[in-house]
């Protein structure tokens, strides 16, 4: 079984998280350059098996696409183009960098630390993660 791999993709950076090969635990992994990502999943594909993307889909309160799909369609264009076998799967992401903020200050994070946008992006796309996880844990025992 490989990992699953959680993208909130920004225009100039992109969170990434990982489950453990059980798919049990989400993790945050590192935030990139958006212009480096595609390089930095390759070179982590040579070393992991990932059985999926998971890729936050920006919505508005009216569950309506927003306007930053403008930069995400083209990017999970590139995804299926680049890594064809991999199957990605959109997550509604609304909210996650309210509740990373949150989470970052329960933790116990510096002021800091919690205005470290890397951070963030890293943590929201954990949130985002751990939440697809859920979904379909939940999905399984109705």
């Amino acid at each position: 079984m490989g990992r699953l791999l959680a993208i909130d993709f920004g225009r100039k950076r992109v969170g990434i998280a990982v489950t453990d090969p059980l798919q049990i635990i989400a993790n945050g992994l590192t935030t990139v350059a958006s212009g480096d990502v595609y390089q930095f999943l390759t070179d982590y594909l040579a070393k992991e098996t990932v059985d999926k993307f998971v890729v936050g889909l920006p919505k508005t309160m009216k569950n309506e696409e927003s306007e930053s799909m403008k930069y995400i369609k083209p990017f999970v264009a590139g995804l299926r183009k680049r890594f064809p076998t991999i199957p990605i799967e959109m997550y509604d992401e609304r909210f996650t960098s309210v509740i990373a903020h949150r989470t970052m200050l329960e933790g116990g994070l510096k002021k800091k630390d919690r205005q470290n946008k890397a951070l963030v992006d890293e943590v929201s796309a954990t949130i985002i993660l751990q939440s697809y996880m859920e979904s379909k844990n939940n999905l399984k025992f109705q």
